[in-house]
Order: C-alpha cells, then sequence, then structure tokens
C-alpha cells in the first residue's frame, strides 16, 4: 500500500513539473479579457492607436465578440495616413491597412482564440492561440515538432509573444478609455 502511494505522489510530481510552465496563466489573459470587455461595453469591434513602444508603429484589434481577439502591430510607411485615421475614429481601416500595406518584416500579429490570453498549450477539444512575426508563424497547439522547433524554443517564442501582446493590449486600452 505505502509503495502504490507513494508511486502514485511522484508520478503526480512528474505530472505537475512537466505541466507547471503550460499551467501558468499568460501575461496577457487580463488585459485580454478586460479588453473584449471594454469593446463590448462601447460598442466597437476594432480599436487603434500609435504605438508608444516605437516611431511609425500602430497597433490594432479587430474584436469577434465572444470568439476571438485578432490583434495586429507593424510599421506603416505612411503614418501620417494612420494618425489622421485613429484622429477619425476609422479604427477599422487601420486595422485593414496595417493587415495588407504594414512595414516588411515588421508585422506581430495574434490570433488569441477565446479572448483569453495568448496560451502555450491548447484544452482538449479546443483551437488554438498563434502568433506571426516578422512572417513566421508559430501555432501554440502544443506541437512544437511539427513546427520543427524544440520545446525550448517553442517556450520561447510564447514568453516573447505573450509579452509583445500584452503590450500591444495595454496601449489599446489605454487609447479605448481616452474616448
Amino acid at each position: 500500500m505505502k509503495v502504490l502511494a507513494r508511486e502514485a505522489l511522484v508520478a503526480l510530481c512528474v505530472i505537475g513539473w512537466s505541466g507547471g510552465a503550460y499551467a501558468q496563466e499568460p501575461k496577457s489573459a487580463a488585459l485580454a479579457k478586460e479588453l473584449a470587455a471594454a469593446l463590448t461595453a462601447a460598442k466597437l469591434d476594432t480599436i487603434a492607436t500609435k504605438d508608444p513602444a516605437g516611431a511609425d508603429t500602430f497597433i490594432a484589434v479587430l474584436y469577434i465578440p465572444g470568439f476571438q481577439l485578432l490583434t495586429i502591430g507593424a510599421k506603416y510607411s505612411a503614418p501620417q495616413l494612420l494618425d489622421a485615421r485613429i484622429g477619425k475614429k476609422e479604427y477599422r481601416e487601420v486595422y485593414i491597412d496595417l493587415q495588407s500595406s504594414a512595414s516588411p518584416g515588421t508585422k506581430v500579429f495574434v490570433e488569441d482564440l477565446g479572448m483569453d490570453g495568448l496560451r502555450a498549450k491548447k484544452e482538449d477539444n479546443q483551437g488554438f492561440d498563434a502568433v506571426e512575426t516578422s512572417g513566421k508563424r508559430t501555432m501554440f497547439d502544443n506541437e512544437w515538432r511539427k513546427q520543427q522547433i524544440t520545446e525550448p524554443e517553442y517556450m520561447k517564442i510564447h514568453a516573447a509573444a505573450d509579452e509583445r501582446y500584452s503590450q500591444m493590449l495595454a496601449a489599446l486600452l489605454a487609447q479605448l478609455k481616452k474616448g
């Protein structure tokens, strides 16, 4: 009996240790939920702003209520055009411009399925989050081998993407609160 109990305890420790990095709440989780709620309250499906982290860089989000946040950040070759559009609250146009004409190599595109932050591991029978950075797409489906990367590389990409996504969400929330 004691042997079985000890083996069960060891098994639980191993499971907890190996899944610990995946089980942590992403930094972006609370911000994503807050942005989705704020967009719903404001009856908006898009918001855009200048990125405080970089010159001529902008951020926009397309909100699909109850389903997904599609967030993009990129440099834009005609920043005065996007500044004017943000001033007129033409947020959807900013989103479209960034999707279609971002400066090459500067685009960060986050697909947050469930609007619950950028998760490193998908839940059973659920979709998964993804990020595209400088033309390379990483799917957070816990299938790093299929993406020809190691698990540590996968987790490093996730940590960097979650950090950047958190910054983007914070900037969008600040814009939304400005009115």
